[in-house]
């Protein structure tokens, strides 16, 4: 699917990042396979997990990196070098390879692998200016007096 964005670029100033990942999304999407499963979820204010459904890998089959907010997981398969005759494989064996487009200020704070499931917590981390503030009302002493200006006669 694709879908013209042309006229997100001509009429915004500053938005161009925005576009471009709109249509990473849209590009990308339609050449997935839908291997791992994976969940989204928010686990708390400003925190997220993703969790990716990998049975059969180990800690080290994984490859995660994060670059000009773009998060991509690998998973490669090593080998056990065990030939099996299978009557019915449901298990996926295979590499695979998922991407997800992060916000800006969202940072990877870590991974974990337990039982088949890959898990990538992150979270937004605002810098301190980006962050609401609030501003003191100036007290009696520190006023700033208005003069009325004086109409010449």
């Amino acid at each position: 699917m694709k879908i013209d964005l042309a006229p997100i670029y001509r009429t915004t100033v500053g938005f161009d990042n925005l576009a471009s990942v709109l249509d990473n999304i849209f590009s990308s999407d339609a050449g997935s396979t839908g291997y791992p499963p994976y969940n989204i979820e928010v686990i708390g204010e400003n925190k997220y997990a993703i969790s990716l459904a990998a049975a059969g890998f180990q800690e080290n089959d994984f490859d995660i990196e994060v670059e000009k907010g773009l998060l991509t997981v690998r998973g490669k398969k090593s080998g056990d070098n065990v030939e099996r005759q299978y009557l019915y494989q449901g298990i996926a064996a295979r590499d695979f390879e998922r991407k997800f487009n992060l916000a800006d200020y969202v940072e990877v704070t870590g991974a974990n692998y337990k039982n088949g499931l890959l898990t990538i917590t992150l979270e937004k981390q605002l810098p301190e200016e980006m962050k609401p503030r609030r501003i003191p009302i100036n007290t009696a002493e520190n006023v700033i007096e208005h003069q009325q200006e004086q109409e010449a006669a």
